[in-house]
């Protein structure tokens, strides 16, 4: 499939509004405390009826340091012993969660993030997994997409052996950007030699998956040394990069109050460091996958791209659009059946609700059929580019062209600016438009109108 991208910066300027990533839909702003333990159980009790795979996701808050431009759910500690009782509260959950569904339902997937997991300490992390294969069945040839976030600064060859025999195959390292003064300005110090000693061990150990978080648009950055890092990094050839857009919301996140606005690149330098990504990862051999992925054509995300099965959660791209979603730990989501459930965001709620035999579930929701057709619609576009009607008048017994009236004439617009073409087949998202997927998806989401404002930039 062609996959190429078209910087046309006017257009691009012109649709740089604030949108939905779409890890879901509904997003997750549409959950409401309105849903119960009770709705959960119910859903779980359809889901087992319609059988089929899991995903885990565990959530590990805890971060040694903190970094200036974090969003993420965390707890910054240099204090080790506090992770303790939250390991004893999570593996409680675990053994709660997997007496509610099927023992037939193999573990595909799974993946601990956070924080940072390799916060925990070895025996902490092999009393999670032990609970883990206890209460759902894991797979024990190592054919799993079993996943692991990593802090290279926490990390070593000993570590890396140790998450490899606890069962991880893949591995995605944080490093966002290695110019020493962006380094200082966002308070994460991390050397090139300490990154790639622990790609090059998990490598030798037998990883799989390789994968290099960095993020554009922090203070300090520019074209060029943005190119340098990116460079250093492309020499030692990485599966799949997760290229993040830097969404700087100081009045959400406390943190990122201690990042000097004045410090920030400006929108056209933002844009000009993408489309240099875009330019060097292409020339480089990978492919665009979608949003702020890119892969290796021979990668397991390309592939399932190429063979329509790619999928997209709460983690992001996935390989498995077939699995229910289990969330494990604070504030994860799961998405089981048709519905969306988290947890409670704190550690005192959690260790209440968890010592009264409680689920943790304090928010989610239950999907209608429009979300459900909506979510089909949204989700074909944002991994494939493109949108078949047959295959959702089929799926969803609706006439698309009735039922999406005005969503395909306000698409006129885009199909004017040369973002997409619509024909009597479906949707075909072109060059220029797959950096403004989600703008393209924004057009079939009734929630959005009243939400606009709680979403970041979509470039």
């Amino acid at each position: 499939m062609d996959q190429t991208l078209h910087f046309d910066l006017p257009l691009i300027n012109r649709y740089d509004k604030a949108g939905p990533r779409y890890t879901s839909y509904p997003t997750a702003l549409e959950l409401h405390d309105g849903f119960t333990d009770t709705d959960y159980r119910q859903h779980i009790e359809k889901s087992n009826a319609a059988g089929g795979p899991l995903s885990l996701y565990v959530h590990i808050p805890f971060c040694d340091t903190v970094c200036f431009y974090c969003a993420c759910n965390k707890i910054v500690t240099k204090n080790r012993s506090h992770a303790q009782p939250y390991v004893d509260n999570l593996c409680k959950e675990i053994a709660m969660q997997g007496a509610l569904f099927a023992k037939n339902r193999v573990v595909n997937q799974l993946h601990w993030g956070g924080g940072t997991p390799t916060f925990l300490s070895y025996e902490q992390m092999q009393q999670v997994m032990t609970a883990t294969r206890e209460h759902f069945s894991l797979k024990d040839d190592d054919s799993g997409e079993y996943s692991i976030e990593v802090d290279p600064r926490e990390t070593n060859l000993h570590t890396v052996q140790q998450l490899r025999s606890l069962g991880f195959n893949r591995i995605s390292l944080g490093v966002q950007d290695f110019d020493p003064d962006v380094q200082k300005a966002v308070n994460r110090v991390q050397s090139e030699a300490q990154t790639f000693a622990v790609l090059d061990a998990a490598r030798k150990q037998g990883f799989r998956s390789t994968n290099i978080d960095l993020i554009y648009g922090l203070p300090l950055q520019t074209v060029d040394s943005f190119n340098e890092t990116l460079d250093k990094i492309l020499h030692v050839s990485p599966d799949r990069f997760s290229i993040f857009n830097y969404a700087h919301i100081p009045a959400r996140f406390k943190t990122q109050r201690q990042i000097n606005d004045t410090d920030l690149p400006s929108p056209e330098v933002k844009l000009a460091i993408l489309q240099s990504v875009g330019q060097k990862l292409a020339d480089a051999g990978y492919v665009y996958i979608g949003m702020d992925h890119f892969a290796k054509p021979d990668d397991e995300l390309a592939i399932a791209q190429r063979q329509g099965l790619l999928h997209r959660n709460f983690q992001g791209y996935s390989t498995h659009s077939d699995c229910d979603l289990i969330g494990l730990g604070i504030t994860s989501i799961g998405m089981v059946g048709d519905a969306y459930s988290q947890n409670v965001k704190d550690l005192e709620s959690y260790d209440q609700l968890i010592s009264q035999g409680k689920l943790p579930v304090f928010k989610g929701v239950g999907l209608c059929e429009d979300d459900k057709v909506r979510r089909a619609v949204i989700m074909q576009l944002i991994c494939h580019f493109e949108c078949q009607f047959t295959a959702i008048e089929q799926a969803q017994s609706i006439n698309f062209s009735d039922y999406f009236a005005d969503e395909l004439n306000a698409l006129k617009v885009m199909q004017t600016d040369g973002l997409l073409t619509v024909n009597a087949d479906g949707i075909q998202v072109l060059p220029a438009g797959r950096l403004l997927i989600r703008n393209i998806c924004m057009v079939f989401d009734r929630y959005l109108a009243q939400k606009q404002q709680q979403f970041s930039r979509v470039i």
